[in-house]
């Protein structure tokens, strides 16, 4: 049996040898106090991080993929983070996927042992039919989940870019992946309880990643969801109106009858406005220009100057 004492998410925190004998304000105390150490591990890790959006930009700029690849809750994170692009960025769901050990059941329950075997994470590579467009993302906070490991090296062999995510040294734990993201939070306050300050700074990252990739591929203008599934409920309805009031300076009733004239999506309604023309024109203009609303509505501005 392999001893894992050394690794760094396995070591005990002094700042909470005694945590079971403190009152619930001290402890809250000390595990406050413990995340707020999370930002500072996460800057440590911006050239790499900043490296992985590149690989996640070119993949979805040429039609590829990001897969994330993890087992316990840093599968069910990868799962989270590929769940949450399709509402928040109208995104195909085919853009970002997670592949979590021992499948949907592991989502709501452990199944324990999933994460032992490196071909399982291999064959999931398979079933994906990853290729050279895709990124493969491996999250394994402790470092040493050997699924992760059968799937990141498996991506690599198929010609995908590969990421590994972990929250212990390289020394530690050694990976052969295009990026290494190291985020080095320390000690839990539960010793080895990885759901912690690791998965807390898991989530961070993983939405660093395809925020920042889906605002380079034309998902946000300025700093506005505008590609939104406005017909999902009121509350995307009224945001999308307001988004349409914010960016042309129309009142309300008006922005609302555009929205509704662009079958409900934000960013042809602002092209309609902008260049005075029929939904079907502002579908083509838009998909001329990658999505980039900025470089439509930009020439706007710089025609009327």
């Amino acid at each position: 049996m392999e001893n894992r004492g050394h690794l760094l998410t396995e070591t005990q925190n002094p700042r909470s040898q005694h945590i079971d004998r403190l009152s619930i304000a001290e402890a809250f105390d000390v595990m406050n106090g413990e995340d707020a150490t999370i930002a500072r591990a996460i800057a440590d890790a911006r050239d790499d991080i900043c490296k992985a959006i590149e690989f996640v930009v070119h993949a979805f700029k040429n039609g590829g993929r990001l897969i994330y690849v993890g087992a316990g809750t840093s599968g069910r994170l990868g799962v989270l983070d590929a769940s949450e692009c399709p509402p928040t960025f109208l995104s195909d769901p085919n853009m970002v996927q997670g592949i979590i050990a021992g499948g949907h059941t592991a989502l709501t329950q452990a199944v324990e042992g999933a994460e032992d075997y490196p071909e399982d994470g291999a064959t999931a590579v398979d079933e994906k039919n990853v290729g050279p467009n895709d990124v493969v993302f491996g999250i394994t906070t402790g470092g040493t989940t050997p699924y992760v490991h059968g799937a990141v090296n498996r991506a690599k062999e198929r010609g995908a870019k590969t990421v590994f995510f972990g929250c212990v040294t390289g020394e530690h734990v050694s990976d052969s992946t295009d990026v290494s993201i190291r985020v080095l939070v320390g000690p839990e306050i539960v010793t080895g309880s990885t759901r912690l300050k690791a998965g807390t700074a898991t989530k961070i990252v993983l939405n660093m990643i395809t925020t920042i990739s889906m605002i380079r591929i034309g998902k946000v203008y300025g700093n506005l969801m505008v590609d939104v599934n406005t017909k999902a409920n009121k509350k995307l309805v009224d945001r999308g109106t307001r988004q349409i009031q914010t960016i042309t300076g129309l009142d309300r009733e008006t922005a609302h009858a555009l929205l509704e004239r662009s079958d409900g999506h934000v960013k042809c309604a602002l092209v309609m406005h902008a260049k005075q023309t029929d939904l079907e024109t502002a579908r083509r203009l838009l998909k001329e220009h990658d999505g980039q609303l900025s470089t439509i509505l930009d020439a706007k501005t710089d025609e009327s100057n």
